[in-house]
């Protein structure tokens, strides 16, 4: 028998335990062993439930009782997230969790006290939700060399853009109505800012590459300043705005950095819509993989948290490798200001500054747009945005 503990009994807590126990037939005949979820952590009580009688409010009850092999850490935030994590890995227990800040924040330390105490560290559910990716960019494409992942791994701000551009919504408009259904929190700063995006987008990094980026370091962009205006122009060129996480490896170096971009409508993560992620591979081998999925939810989450459970118990009587990542250092990172892309240039109509944008050129609603013919880098596409001067309205990367 293998006991299980949850913490935290939120949204992916509560679906976790769902799917433990509505498909527990199932999922034990396919391991030919059987499991027990024995408890969850949380600091309420939940009388109506009916897995209130498993509810504890002391972690060491959990942390000291030898009879559980597996956790899964579903509280968000860093802390006591972190702690109970290291302190469970310590104590010989295996840990799955969907929290990606933990995992972009700790995930060296992690992984490496949990290779130290002959247990595994998991977090399938820590980018796009139910969509299987961690597991395949580990398993199934490691005979590939990664060249590329471009993401989108934030499903408010998907839905906020889909909005704008099928509704005619403002960004404050699309961002109150994701409020009322749900997708976004009252204070909607870690998705719109692109913090949360950040945050995966340096998991599939260090998948790709074995080094993990400092999540605060890498350049971030949201989709606050998005408008109306740019979302048509988009459409003119056959272009939709998407908030993409995105990486990049070359032979010494690698880059990651979350921006809006226009993205063509021949790229499969185009008319990726709503609250829906998807993630776009590029390894040298097999080419371009594309996964798509519900990002976010209650029991897709959870659907990926019980994966990594089952992967665990599935291989308990058996040699695993753990996974191993380096703290990504300074020389590891390719300049930012080096990176090249074709880039889409707004300013307001006038015939002299738009004889200074080199590519094809529209106009609308007093304004008009260039997208470059030439991929330019960052450095200089800041210099042309400096020589249109007041004339500028924004600047866009093309993927």
């Amino acid at each position: 028998m293998v006991n299980i503990a949850l913490l935290g009994f939120g949204v992916v807590g509560s679906g976790t335990a769902e799917v433990l126990t509505e498909n527990k037939k199932i999922i034990e005949e396919r391991l030919g062993r059987e499991y027990n979820l024995k408890y969850i952590l949380d600091l309420r009580e939940f009388p109506d439930s009916p897995f209130g009688d498993r509810v504890v409010h002391d972690f060491n009850t959990i942390l000291n009782d030898p009879e559980v092999s597996i956790v899964a850490e579903m509280m968000g935030g860093s802390h006591p997230a972190y702690d109970f994590t290291k302190a469970c890995l310590m104590a010989g227990k295996n840990v799955v969790t969907s929290n990606k800040e933990v995992v972009s924040t700790f995930g060296v330390e992690l992984c490496e006290i949990a290779k130290q105490n002959g247990v595994r560290y998991l977090f399938e559910a820590s980018v796009g939700g139910g969509i299987p990716i961690i597991r395949p960019l580990i398993n199934d494409l490691s005979s590939n060399k990664i060249n590329k992942i471009s993401g989108i791994l934030n499903g408010t701000t998907n839905y906020i853009l889909t909005s704008m551009r099928d509704k005619g919504e403002s960004f404050e408009d699309a961002l109150k109505k994701a409020q009322q259904l749900g997708y976004a929190e009252a204070n909607p700063s870690a998705d719109v800012d692109g913090i949360d995006a950040a945050r995966k987008t340096v998991i599939l990094a260090a998948l790709a590459s074995g080094k993990l980026i400092d999540p605060k370091s890498i350049h971030v962009e949201g989709i606050t300043k998005i408008t109306l205006q740019d979302t048509k122009f988009a459409e003119q060129f056959g272009y939709t705005i998407k908030l993409i996480g995105y990486t990049e490896l070359t032979a010494d170096s690698l880059i990651a950095f979350v921006s809006p971009r226009m993205v063509p409508a021949t790229n499969p993560l185009c008319r990726i819509d709503d609250v829906f992620n998807g993630v776009l591979v590029d390894a040298n081998m097999v080419g371009e993989v594309m996964f798509y999925g519900p990002g976010a939810g209650k029991l897709p989450t959870a659907s990926a948290v019980v994966a990594d459970i089952i992967d665990i118990i599935a291989a308990m009587d058996t040699t695993h490798k753990s996974i191993e990542w380096k703290q990504a250092e300074p020389c590891d990172l390719a300049d930012f200001e080096s990176y090249k892309c074709r880039r889409m240039f707004i300013v307001k109509e006038n015939e002299d500054i738009a004889a200074k944008l080199n590519g094809e050129i529209k106009a609308l609603d007093g304004a008009c747009a260039c997208v470059t013919s030439d991929v330019i880098t960052e450095r200089e596409a800041a210099e042309m945005a400096n020589s249109l001067g007041d004339a500028l309205i924004s600047v866009y990367r093309v993927l």
